[in-house]
């Protein structure tokens, strides 16, 4: 196996756990304050097609549908890839205290979702409000910290000392 390969898939292991407790932070925060799910994936995955002159196979409800099951895997791949970038760092030697990685994942997984969105005018951040801010911040940092707690599990050396 060539040297980066283990630790690029242990960081997008990590990142898809990551992944998921984004996703039931989110589900949550929409389960208690009866918040409607976002549009904005589903309007930058047609914005982002159409500027890359890209069709989207179907039609009507069958074209909606399509959408509406691809644009949640963007962000899937916004997750998995910075858990990917964060397992190579990780080998190449980048081990900083743990709240800097903490930032460095929920910041990159931040760009990552919400980069295309600004950059395709779907969305304007300085518009959201403290509360869309939280239901956004939130969420990444629950990514975060799952993302770096399983990568560090991962890459740690098979045989432990116990802690005292």
């Amino acid at each position: 196996m060539l040297p980066l390969t283990r630790p690029l898939l242990y960081g997008v292991a990590a990142g898809a756990a990551g992944s998921t407790a984004l996703d039931i932070v989110s589900y949550t925060d929409m389960a208690m304050r009866a918040r409607p799910a976002s549009s904005t994936p589903e309007a930058t995955l047609r914005k982002l097609a159409a500027k890359l002159h890209v069709r989207i196979p179907g039609e009507g409800e069958a074209l909606t549908n399509r959408i509406a099951g691809l644009a949640p895997l963007t962000g899937f791949a916004a997750g998995l890839g910075m858990g990917g970038v964060l397992g190579v760092a990780r080998a190449a030697g980048w081990n900083p205290p743990l709240p800097c990685q903490y930032v460095v994942a929920a910041v990159g997984a931040l760009i990552g979702t919400n980069g295309p969105m600004t950059v395709l005018g779907v969305t304007d951040a300085r518009t959201w409000g403290l509360s869309g801010w939280v239901s956004d911040i939130v969420p990444h940092v629950a990514y975060a910290v799952v993302t770096v707690g399983v990568l560090d599990r991962m890459l740690e050396p098979a045989v432990r000392t116990p802690r005292r």
